[in-house]
């Protein structure tokens, strides 16, 4: 299991340009259309060079980012959760 920690919280449009082809591949999965006002979470996965992307506004609670991070053989460190708990 990888850890995941919290890169950062951004909006779209505020989002640096290092994070832009991994938002935009996630986006390409999720089907969503991106708009400039879009929270997104950048999670590190310790370990390795990945990011794993989250658009805030998808989550209806922290429990649906743990399996989706589980999903991908990750588990959310307990300060990051806090934090995001925050913004959902």
């Amino acid at each position: 299991m990888f850890i995941a920690t919290l890169g950062g919280i951004f909006k779209f449009r505020d989002l640096p340009e290092e994070y832009g082809p991994y938002v935009q591949f996630k986006a390409t999965i999720d089907k969503k259309e991106i708009t400039d006002d879009d929270e997104i979470a950048i999670l590190d996965i310790t370990g390795t060079d990945s990011h794993h992307v989250l658009f805030l506004g998808e989550y209806n609670d922290i429990e649906e980012i743990k399996e989706e991070l589980k999903d991908a053989e990750a588990v959310i460190n307990h300060t990051t959760l806090k934090i995001l708990g925050g913004h959902l």
